[in-house]
């Protein structure tokens, strides 16, 4: 069974950094696109950034372009999130997610496994 924890969120003041982790379990993902995705209070889950299979690839919203790196160790079946410089508009729930596939994506339904999520609260 296919298994995502996130950890590392946590209250922040603005200018702050934060890194998250991705915990994947139950196969090996090496070969899958992984992406984080984030939900602030009363918004849809947005895109945040993916990282392809072999990690030689990433891509990130414009928001956090700059600002946030994505990477994985394939060793350590992990992905991570560096966040710094962080807003209080980056507040909200991060959750990390796996796409059964090679290609990155940008779009929800085109990841197959999520994570429950971590809080991430920026301060002003």
């Amino acid at each position: 069974q296919v298994q995502l924890v996130e950890s590392g969120g946590g209250l922040v003041q603005a200018g702050g950094s934060l890194r998250l982790s991705c915990a994947a379990s139950g196969r090996t993902f090496s070969s899958y696109a992984m992406g984080w995705f984030r939900q602030a209070p009363g918004k849809e889950r947005e895109f945040v950034g993916v990282i392809s299979g072999s990690g030689y690839s990433t891509y990130y919203a414009d928001s956090v372009k700059g600002r946030f790196t994505i990477s994985r160790d394939n060793a350590k079946n992990t992905l991570y999130l560096q966040m710094n410089s962080l807003k209080p508009e980056d507040t909200g729930v991060y959750y990390c997610a796996v796409r059964a596939g090679i290609r990155v994506a940008t779009t929800m339904s085109e990841y197959d496994y999520w994570g429950q999520g971590t809080q991430v609260t920026v301060s002003s």
